[in-house]
């Protein structure tokens, strides 16, 4: 059984999130230069400047998490869930420490740099 690793670059925002918060503060052009690191013309700019960082952490704050960290927090919950009686029908310990690596890669995925 092949257990899908969490991708490298987990968004963290959604782009409509951050697209709705360059509208309400007059911020144009918004792009992400590369995952979670976005770059948009402040008010009266002439030169992009990134979103600043605790704007980003104010609107992760408000809006939750995204459907990608959703999915892979529901696939924890579930695959340790499966290991938990698997490892009491087999008597065996190994698919509880496969689910206790596949959520500690979850766990650190999770995290906001």
């Amino acid at each position: 059984m092949l257990i899908p690793l969490p991708s490298p670059n987990m968004k963290h925002y959604c782009n409509e999130w951050i697209e709705e918060w360059c509208q309400e503060n007059g911020w144009t052009d918004l792009f992400e230069e590369r995952c979670n690191n976005y770059w948009a013309f402040p008010p009266g700019a002439v030169m992009p400047e990134p979103i600043p960082t605790h704007t980003l952490r104010l609107i992760k704050t408000q809006k939750g998490l995204t459907s990608q960290e959703k999915l892979w927090s529901v696939s924890a919950v579930f695959g340790t869930v499966v290991a938990v009686v698997s490892t009491y029908l087999l008597k065996c310990p190994i698919p509880l420490v496969l689910a206790f690596a596949f959520d500690a890669m979850t766990a650190a995925q999770l995290e906001v740099e």
